[in-house]
């Protein structure tokens, strides 16, 4: 089984992709719609990656398609896999104690190594029966039930579940410790070894209380060094760890350490005193570790000879598929509750070829529909790309919707590519290997070489990005100059980008533009087609159809905003 499992792409050692600029990102109003699929800026990064990068591949947007089905279809499923998930990323996280010091492996980092794979081990086999149920269609989730599988049944992976699995008994019998310190007639500490391991907590902790309780009286003080001998005293270099007293005082913070759950490192550190500013050892704990390691070699040693046989066993092998999921997750639940309050999705359909690379029915814009109260608020629309309407000059009333239809179907290429269901009511379409807008630039870039002169350098560097198989998204280009220059560079680049046969919307207000396409067609292998925001009646109906440009219906409405209609003049008096 390949280990670069994944769920997003069939092949991701073959993926060839593109990236969507941020600029197109934010024209497409994506990072909007990553900010209410989720609060959580990584995993909006994550989601605005998966669909900034592009391929024109249709088996991708396909094996992604059928992913995102299951997921939607089976709520029991994402909330089963996003609890697995959140202790395997909990696990990824929080990791192996780190080392801090030039000492072999020691008791500390290997029991938090044994809690890692014995939780690993229970995350697989809960994650086996998660994905068992047949309701799963997708070759996505049918292939990652496979490569858990795979896991389960291994040898190996047997084996581990063994050892593990007696360790952790053995390991959990341990609930106290005790150390004891040999004393010169001056009362320094000369030596210091374990006495005992003990399946029973102490009761009594107070290490001030413990030394009087032991001196307070003579019947107290024992005349022989009782321990278990399960394990050899071994004596400390004091050399090692500085002066005697200095030992002695390291050893008496550790004389009542306890542990009562399996060597948690927050619940040690609490039993723990700090060492002194001037000691070169940076914390208690890992003064204990040090001592620990001299002292519980034999267990040491069966737990690292044990561990080290599975250390190539990564918990990432899952884990890295959580950010996967969770891009499917968010957007499953997204979908869902809007579903519920009425707006319709659709499964996007692709195609590898045809003269038809995109039928869209009953189509609206995402964005804004996020904005609107109710489903009844929709204006929906229909429109196909083809090779008699591969380049469409979108005219229309001023703030009739033409902005909003051109950023509705760069979303529904978007998201039909990144395998979610679209806002449409029907959608077919020939991927894009990318998309790229040619919307208004902020003030701010535009400086140095005025409004007109960036909108050329964009518009010449784009054309030479996109190819055949891009998407075009062009909002009022050319259109900060007087009308003369402007409709002399738009003519000249919509010819260019018949040439290339991009897929292309071209939003503008000049009408002539429009008006001229049959003389910009000639000899063109595909063809650009005038298509109108409808008014009705002087109303602006937001629909959208292919015909003739309505004329200068810009100019009333600009008329009629600043208050320089004849009408509006005279009426003035």
């Amino acid at each position: 089984m390949s280990k670069n499992i994944s769920i997003l792409f069939p092949d991701s050692d073959k993926a060839v992709l593109s990236q969507m600029s941020a600029e197109t990102c934010h024209d497409l109003g994506l990072d909007t719609v990553c900010k209410a699929l989720t609060g959580d800026p990584k995993e909006q990064k994550y989601i605005m990656g998966v669909i900034a990068n592009m391929t024109s591949d249709p088996e991708t947007a396909r094996f992604r398609q059928e992913v995102f089905a299951d997921i939607l279809s089976l709520p029991k499923l994402r909330k089963d896999i996003t609890e697995l998930f959140e202790k395997l990323e909990f696990m990824k996280s929080f990791g192996s104690m780190a080392k801090k010091t030039e000492e072999k492996l020691g008791i500390w980092y290997l029991m938090h190594r044994l809690d890692e794979l014995d939780d690993y081990i229970k995350c697989v086999e809960a994650m086996r029966e998660c994905l068992s149920d047949p309701a799963i269609k997708s070759g996505g989730l049918i292939a990652f039930r496979d490569y858990i599988n795979n896991i389960y049944e291994d040898s190996c992976f047997a084996q581990m579940r063994k050892d593990i699995g007696e360790l952790k008994v053995k390991a959990s019998d341990v609930k106290s410790i005790t150390l004891g310190i040999n004393v010169n007639d001056r009362f320094e500490a000369v030596s210091m070894g374990l006495v005992s391991v003990n399946s029973k907590p102490f009761k009594k902790s107070g290490i001030v209380g413990s030394f009087a309780d032991a001196i307070a009286s003579k019947n107290q003080i024992r005349d022989s060094e009782e321990w278990n001998g399960e394990m050899r005293y071994q004596e400390i270099d004091s050399t090692s760890s500085g002066k005697p007293m200095s030992i002695f005082q390291k050893g008496m913070g550790f004389l009542a350490m306890q542990q009562t759950g399996g060597f948690v490192d927050s619940k040690v550190r609490n039993t723990i005193v700090n060492m002194p500013e001037e000691d070169s050892m940076s914390s208690s704990t890992f003064y204990l570790e040090k001592v620990m390691n001299k002292m519980l070699d034999t267990l040491i040693k069966r737990l690292s000879d044990t561990l080290s046989k599975y250390v190539d066993v990564a918990v990432i092998n899952i884990s890295r598929l959580i950010p996967e999921f969770t891009y499917y997750i968010r957007f499953a639940e997204f979908v869902e509750k809007h579903r519920a309050a009425g707006f319709p999705f659709c499964e996007a359909k692709p195609v590898g070829s045809g003269a038809q690379s995109m039928k869209a029915e009953g189509f609206y814009n995402l964005k804004l529909a996020m904005t609107l109260e109710s489903p009844s608020q929709i204006v929906f629309n229909d429109l196909g790309f083809d090779p008699e309407h591969t380049v469409y000059i979108l005219t229309g009333a001023n703030r009739g919707g033409k902005t909003t239809v051109t950023q509705a179907v760069g979303l529904l290429f978007a998201l039909a590519q990144g395998g979610i269901y679209v806002p449409a009511k029907a959608f077919e379409f020939k991927p894009v290997d990318c998309i790229y807008t040619h919307f208004p630039a902020d003030e701010d870039k535009t400086i140095d070489l005025g409004r007109l002169g960036e909108e050329c350098m964009r518009f010449k560097q784009l054309y030479a990005d996109c190819t055949g198989d891009s998407l075009l998204l062009l909002n009022e280009s050319f259109s900060t100059t007087s009308f003369e220059e402007g409709y002399f560079i738009a003519k000249d680049s919509v010819r260019a980008i018949l040439r290339k046969q991009v897929r292309t919307i071209y939003n503008t207000h000049m009408h002539k533009l429009a008006a001229d396409v049959d003389e910009m067609n000639e000899g063109a292998a595909v063809k650009a087609a005038s298509l109108v925001v409808k008014s009705d009646g002087g109303k602006r109906s937001f629909k959208v159809e292919i015909a003739s440009p309505e004329g200068m219906s810009y100019a009333r409405d600009i008329a009629e905003k600043y208050g320089v209609t004849y009408e509006m003049l005279t009426a003035q008096g």
